[in-house]
């Protein structure tokens, strides 16, 4: 099995290693903040608990724990890697830095791949001896729950870098996209920052409240969603398909994107808007609330697991 090295120990970097050691690679874990690793271990062992309580692992969650260890140095993690998965902080700078340890450090062979989920590769390979290695692998968050990794080029990117990421995402249970060309916010932020700004004109305008509007996503577009995209979702919603939905709402679609114009968020209205937030769905603490989120996509996975052996799919 390839050997992998995660570089950062916090959310994203922890989901990956269980995405790295569920599917049988040796894992290993840097993080430039003292302890930091070492400590995420237990954090990786008790998500692999869930998993196994959902039926998302066959295997028990100290065996493929086991296969996940702390490093004290970046070179003890890259010293034999075959793949790195850096999680460091979305910031330009951090990334170049990185990037040179990275790319002077890891074996020739080895991939650089950034779970970024805004920066180009571009960016921060510019430059490098082994920039024909260096790659973008966004995931979704939590990456071990949300399996859509976004892969993206830079230019120079090698056509072996490409096929190689994308066969091990594969490998692993994940679901790759190759993105033909690199563009800011990738695909999946593209489509996510679309929603969220109207979402925020839609309150900032008076239009609805944030309860009426989080309703709107949950509760339509989102089941959708759950299980199609939004163009094939058009398709099914004219009896001709794409051209006939073109013909009957093409111009209103047209006029309605014609009004949604960028805006810059307003600070006090932001301080307004997650006041609004909290007194329609009051939550404890962030962490509490993200692990019931995790823990309701996984009992959707398992509902689409066993909805996939139903139908044969």
């Amino acid at each position: 099995m390839e050997k992998i090295a995660i570089i950062g120990s916090g959310l994203i970097g922890r989901a990956w290693a269980m995405v790295f050691a569920r599917a049988g690679h040796p894992v290993r874990l840097f993080d430039a903040a003292p302890e930091a690793a070492q400590q995420a271990l237990a954090l990786i062992r008790a998500g692999l608990e869930e998993l196994r309580e959902f039926g998302l692992i066959a295997e028990s969650a100290e065996t493929v724990a086991k296969r996940v260890s702390a490093t004290a140095t970046l070179a003890d993690a890259l010293k034999d890697a075959d793949y790195v998965q850096e999680n460091t902080a979305e910031n330009l700078d951090v990334k170049r830095t990185v990037y040179r340890q990275m790319d002077d450090l890891a074996p020739a062979h080895c991939i650089l791949a950034s779970s970024t989920s805004t920066i180009q590769t571009s960016r921060f390979s510019e430059g490098l001896k082994g920039k024909q290695r260096c790659i973008v692998a966004h995931p979704g968050t939590p990456p071990h729950l949300l399996k859509l990794v976004e892969i993206v080029p830079a230019p120079w990117t090698s056509a072996e870098t490409v096929e190689r990421t994308r066969k091990l995402m594969e490998d692993c249970g994940q679901i790759p996209t190759v993105l033909r060309k690199e563009i800011q916010g990738f695909i999946l932020n593209r489509l996510q920052y679309a929603v969220i700004a109207e979402a925020y004109r839609l309150w900032e305008d008076g239009v609805a409240s944030i309860d009426d509007i989080d309703k709107t996503v949950r509760d339509a577009l989102g089941l959708r969603w759950s299980f199609m995209g939004p163009i094939e979702t058009i398709s099914l919603n004219a009896p001709g398909g794409v051209p006939d939905y073109d013909e009957r709402y093409g111009e209103i679609v047209h006029q309605v994107n014609a009004s949604q114009r960028a805006r810059p968020w307003d600070k006090e209205a932001v301080k307004r808007l997650e006041a609004e937030r909290l007194r329609s769905r009051p939550i404890k603490d962030i962490a509490s609330r993200r692990t019931w989120r995790d823990r309701r996509l996984m009992a959707l996975l398992a509902h689409r697991r066993q909805m996939a052996t139903n139908e044969g799919d």
